[in-house]
């Protein structure tokens, strides 16, 4: 599926972008998926097992920043993380064992979607090895304007960085880190069908959308089968239900990365944006425009 120059991107920035790998037809099926929640969200008030509010959020004005899980919610989203162009692709990345970690929608809104602070996934989540990524599907026409993801390329290969704040894990990096290399961050953009792998290890993050177009980003966490999770399997039959592709084993591969434990847990528990409250040190909530798009190009 992927050509040898877009593999060794992969390799050398921790990120690729392939446009069209979300076909018209299920992204008008994801669409309708969306809208249906958004309907449905005007009836809660708080945080659900499925809804994860903006601030502001009414039943008038309804404010959704993510879907959690919505594979397990809606069958379209199932279906393509197993589709065989995915599948392919996954397996040109990560090798023939495949296994599915988690899925969400973020949603970024006009004017107000909010802003997610810099952070690397593996530190939410650590296995044995580092063969994880993030499979990104634009929903929307992407831009840096509408809130792009941002990544910092090659930072897969450095260190993993301390996202703790007041002694628990928060989900966030404090952006005066020595060595981040913010400036060097690219935008993560293509017209909507477009899906991009981003290495587990690499940093990013995304500012408030800050135009009059929407950006919905469908993002699916992918490990190599033989990826343990170091806190544990609470579920085996539940754990190899996951397998996108490959047989079970019990045979973990270790690989020498480097790993911090989230742990104590964040004091507010949830999303990501619940995680990262208790951050003290923000960069997208004070960043001016000139001050994003510098570390955006």
């Amino acid at each position: 599926m992927l050509t040898p120059a877009q593999i060794e991107q992969y390799r050398t920035d921790g990120l690729l972008v392939v446009p069209g790998l979300l076909d018209v037809f299920t992204l008008q099926r994801m669409k309708e998926a969306l809208a249906q929640w958004l309907e449905q969200s005007r009836a809660v008030n708080t945080h659900t097992q499925v809804f994860d509010l903006e601030n502001g959020h009414s039943a008038d004005d309804p404010r959704l920043r993510r879907i959690k899980q919505p594979h397990k919610h809606h069958p379209v989203f199932e279906e393509f993380i197993r589709s065989q162009p995915v599948v392919a692709v996954l397996r040109d990345l990560l090798g023939e064992g495949l296994r599915l970690q988690s899925s969400k929608l973020n949603l970024k809104s006009p004017r107000f979607g909010s802003p997610v602070e810099w952070h690397q996934d593996w530190a939410f989540y650590p296995h044995t090895n580092d063969d994880i990524l993030a499979v990104g599907v634009m929903l929307d026409d992407t831009s840096l304007e509408n809130g792009a993801m941002l990544v910092v390329p090659g930072s897969h290969t450095g260190p993993t960085y301390d996202h703790h704040a007041d002694g628990r894990f928060c989900g966030a990096i404090d952006p005066a880190t020595p060595g981040l290399n913010l400036d060097r961050a690219v935008p993560v953009t293509g017209k909507a069908g477009s899906v991009s792998f981003h290495h587990v290890r690499a940093v990013h993050g995304s500012a408030q959308n800050r135009s009059t177009m929407s950006r919905n980003f469908l993002l699916y966490e992918v490990c190599a089968a033989d990826a343990f999770p170091l806190l544990g399997v609470a579920d085996f039959d539940e754990f190899n239900s996951r397998l996108l592709s490959g047989t079970p084993t019990i045979v973990p591969r270790f690989r020498d990365v480097p790993v911090r434990m989230p742990l104590p847990p964040a004091l507010n528990q949830g999303s990501i944006y619940e995680n990262q409250a208790s951050s003290g040190k923000r960069f997208f909530d004070i960043a001016d425009d000139a001050a994003v798009q510098a570390a955006s190009t």
